[in-house]
């Protein structure tokens, strides 16, 4: 990571400049703005650590001509202790953070490196967005929020590989999508994918959609059958909703992924299969484990690699995106304002993106008009008023209302405080004091 250093102090150059390096970073340094300007022009800088207070220019209006030179930049801005005003003012205008003197190195550290990550993450972003065909997937992957750009980072790390992936998430949150898009960015893309709901099998065939069945070997089995695994050999075989297999056939599973070979129900022969496995579960398999009601060397089997797809509440960022793309889908061209929209981004939706879909499928075939507003949108929706609104007395709701907001803030700007508390027009400490006292961490 190349990180140019920005102040007209030699000395606090060079106390940052050393520490930096030591950490493995590059640094370039420069004195003041112009010289800052003409330095972002001439290399890659991946981060600017930026002073406020300089002789030629103010470190607000060098960050404001960063940011028109490239819109992506990182910027931590440096300023005195007490400038809270600054700090907002720096925010507004794109700082990804900041800092006051005198500056608390660790502090400074653990910053670069969550950019730094959030760096890597838009990166595989990017690869994503290039490598895969957009055509090749039955719905784009919208991914506005800092949530699915992880999702995403983590979907290219683990496709290359011949792990089982294990995607965890709510009903309706895109499972299978994420697990396509792994096939797709996979060395096996050129071989079949096949999915399998677990849920959808009686309990007496499993076996048979698994493995296959010979002619004969139960009644109704007219001729030979090839199973899932037979069918995704040398692909990817998606087990869907993979808590609902009953135990007897969780050990077969597992056998049949430990010696890579099947046989068929009513046969003898063992034949190989070459399969690379994804599967997806809305259930705690944990708990289900501690339960007694999966079988835990299974668990470990599947769980090699983990992917955790937030549900839409947790993602809002997404929603008009999503709605755009949903849209053009359905080739409408209907239109929200600006309060339905609102209001279709506060919604909690305990269905996730399913839900969402269906809203809009009924909204727009029943609105009058292609111009939508809030009295065209579902009672449900139009009337909800958020989670504070539904129980308790007037101090518990202000409280839960209070504790939403802090959340919501939280969640957009992906837990960082300095921006959360910029953008709810409270100082970090005042944050991090209602924090503690509404109990809200980290998940």
């Amino acid at each position: 990571m190349r990180i140019l250093i920005v102040d007209d102090d030699p000395l606090q150059r060079d106390l940052l400049g050393g520490y930096l390096q030591k950490q493995g970073f590059v640094v370039v340094e420069a004195a003041g703005g112009e010289e800052a300007l003409d330095c972002f022009l001439r290399q890659p800088i991946d981060l600017v650590l930026l002073d406020q207070r300089m002789p030629d220019l103010q470190g607000d209006e060098v960050l404001e001509r960063i940011k028109a030179i490239n819109p992506l930049a990182r910027v931590i801005m440096i300023t005195a202790f007490g400038e809270v005003d600054t700090a907002v003012r720096v925010m507004r205008l794109g700082a990804d953070d900041f800092l006051e003197k005198p500056i608390d190195l660790e502090s400074l550290l653990s910053k670069i490196r969550t950019l730094e990550e959030q760096l890597h993450v838009h990166e595989d972003v990017v690869r994503v967005e290039e490598a895969i065909d957009v055509a090749a997937l039955p719905v784009r992957m919208i991914a506005a929020s800092p949530a699915m750009q992880q999702v995403l980072s983590l979907a290219l790390r683990a496709a290359p590989s011949p792990w089982t992936v294990l995607i965890v998430g709510e009903t309706g949150t895109g499972k299978e999508l994420v697990a396509r898009l792994i096939h797709l960015l996979s060395p096996r893309q050129d071989r079949p994918f096949i999915p399998l709901n677990c849920a959808a099998v009686p309990e007496g065939l499993f076996e048979s959609e698994l493995f296959g069945h010979e002619k004969g070997a139960f009644t109704g089995a007219a001729s030979r059958r090839r199973g899932v695994f037979e069918q995704a050999n040398q692909g990817t075989l998606f087990l869907d909703e993979i808590g609902e297999l009953p135990p007897p056939v969780q050990a077969k599973l597992l056998r049949a992924l430990q010696e890579k070979t099947v046989t068929r129900v009513g046969g003898e022969q063992q034949l190989p299969v070459d399969v690379r496995i994804v599967a997806a579960t809305n259930r705690d398999l944990k708990q289900m484990v501690a339960d007694g009601g999966f079988r835990e060397d299974l668990y470990f089997r599947l769980n090699v690699i983990t992917i955790d797809i937030p549900p839409l509440r947790q993602r809002k960022e997404d929603i008009p995106a999503l709605i755009d793309f949903l849209l053009a889908k359905y080739q409408s061209e209907a239109r929200f304002d600006d309060q339905a929209l609102q209001q279709l981004t506060k919604y909690h939706y305990p269905g996730n993106i399913r839900e969402l879909e269906h809203i809009l499928q009924r909204t727009v075939t029943l609105a009058r008009s292609s111009r939508i507003g809030l009295r065209d949108l579902p009672m449900e929706i139009r009337d909800y008023r958020g989670p504070a609104a539904e129980n308790g007395d007037l101090n518990q709701r202000l409280s839960e209302l209070e504790r939403q907001l802090l959340i919501d803030a939280l969640e957009r700007h992906n837990w960082v405080q300095t921006k959360a508390a910029a953008a709810l027009g409270i100082s970090e400490r005042v944050l991090r004091y209602k924090m503690e006292r509404l109990g809200i961490t980290k998940k």
